[in-house]
């Protein structure tokens, strides 16, 4: 007699699997419960967090849930009715984190030029502080991660969450920026190599991922610079040292997050996927 499928609404069908006995399932159940004690006092099924989270239907979960695909504290977890404490858990789908505290805040922002990356200015100039005053003035303690120069535009993001800007920051998990640059004089095709290999700076040796020349016109090249260190003005400072003086300088990518045709001045939520593979980048 054929085994008995099952559809899902992402297609294909999967082989009803056989229920592990009872006591199996009692001991995992109690190995994730000691661990739970939800916002209110009390652990929250599975099921329920992954579909308050957006991720599928409370069924449709399930259906993930059976066939392996939930990952609770790094353990695979398949039995229905397993509790957890959402604000203390780490919950994968298919390897990819769920972030599940709705206080934690992740932004894009788009930093005009001439605005300084600081959250506050005793001097009274122009601050990433400025753009996001509606959410500090609301309560929530904002920090940017990492920083661009004053002359240099485009994307910064901006959190709450410590460990996160921390790790995004730090040069072991090589975490890519990507910039756009116009520069003075015609960029010769030697020079794409040279950085990729590495050159001398005042304060060590410096190299670019990626480098490529997007155009050329009336004495100026615009050049795409792929790196993940973050010294201070690195972007700036490689270009000047091959001959090619910054005129303008744009970030458009912090690793899977892009700027794209955000408007200079405003912030947006990153989405769920982007938050997740910066998550995984970082090894969170």
């Amino acid at each position: 007699m054929p085994r008995r499928t099952r559809g899902y609404p992402w297609g294909g069908a999967e082989p009803l699997r056989p229920t592990p006995p009872m006591n199996t399932r009692m001991k995992r159940c109690d190995a994730l419960m000691t661990e739970s004690a939800g916002r209110d006092g009390s652990p929250v099924r599975l099921q329920k967090i992954l579909a308050q989270a957006g991720i599928a239907s409370r069924r449709a979960s399930e259906d993930l849930i059976a066939r392996g695909r939930v990952e609770v504290n790094g353990k695979i977890v398949r039995e229905m009715g397993v509790k957890v404490d959402p604000t203390t858990a780490v919950i994968r789908v298919d390897g990819t984190r769920i972030v599940l505290d709705d206080d934690l805040v992740y932004l894009a922002l788009n930093k005009p030029r001439g605005y300084h990356t600081t959250m506050s200015d005793d001097m009274g100039r122009p601050c990433v502080g400025d753009l996001v005053a509606d959410r500090v003035d609301a309560g929530q303690r904002l920090f940017h991660v990492g920083r661009l120069d004053a002359d240099t535009e485009g994307l910064l993001l901006v959190t709450n969450d410590g460990e996160f800007s921390h790790r995004l920051m730090h040069p072991s998990y090589e975490v890519s920026k990507t910039y756009m640059a116009t520069v003075t004089g015609v960029v010769g095709k030697g020079v794409g190599k040279k950085l990729r290999e590495g050159i001398e700076l005042e304060d060590g040796p410096a190299k670019v991922d990626q480098f490529a020349i997007v155009d050329v016109h009336e004495g100026r090249s615009l050049v795409k610079v792929v790196l993940h260190e973050g010294r201070k003005h690195i972007v700036r400072r490689i270009l000047d040292e091959v001959g090619y003086p910054v005129e303008s300088l744009v970030r458009i990518r912090f690793g899977a997050v892009a700027l794209g045709d955000q408007r200079a001045g405003s912030f947006r939520k990153l989405n769920r996927k982007e938050v997740s593979d910066l998550y995984a980048a970082v090894g969170l």
